[in-house]
């Protein structure tokens, strides 16, 4: 079964109710009576009849959410997973994770568009991309040494239970 979507056909059950409230003016109903049918307020209806007035049906049908438009283009978002798969190194970082910073770092050199390191998460996430931390270990980390610690030094320094001493008074 498709899923295409007749031109004229509403997109959703709000924007129906808004064409139908259109086409039963046009037949001469009152605002009262088309609210009462409909089952909503006579004043969205009248909000509905004036916008329907002024654009006709194109006023009346389901339209994006007002905002501020995003700094990157399509093609633009589409070309920053091929460019992170190059590598950190490839740009110039040290190791091959990448992180919010290093990822804005390389919109704003290739694309001289600046993002903040949390739009950058938003943004990754969108492109189905996980951010990477680093663990910060000191290079001199001798694996074998702090093994040998734990096994011989940690059980006498380690805490245990506390003995139960005599009861107290207080």
């Amino acid at each position: 079964m498709s899923t295409t979507r007749v031109a004229n056909q509403p997109h959703d059950w709000r924007e129906g109710r808004r064409l139908r409230a259109w086409a039963l003016r046009q037949q001469g109903w009152t605002v009262r009576a088309i609210a009462a049918a409909l089952g909503v307020s006579p004043g969205a209806v009248s909000q509905w009849l004036a916008r329907a007035t002024e654009g006709g049906d194109p006023a009346l049908r389901r339209h994006r959410p007002p905002g501020r438009p995003p700094k990157l283009s399509t093609q633009q978002r589409a070309q920053l997973p091929s460019l992170l798969a190059r590598g950190a190194e490839a740009f110039g970082f040290p190791g091959q994770i990448w992180t919010t910073a290093r990822v804005a770092a390389v919109i704003a050199r290739e694309f001289g568009v600046r993002y903040h390191r949390a739009h950058v998460s938003r943004l990754l996430r969108s492109l189905r991309w996980t951010v990477q931390q680093p663990i910060q270990r000191a290079t001199q980390r001798d694996e074998a040494a702090i093994a040998q610690w734990y096994q011989t030094r940690w059980p006498a320094i380690k805490r245990g239970p506390r003995p139960k001493a005599a009861p107290s008074s207080g």
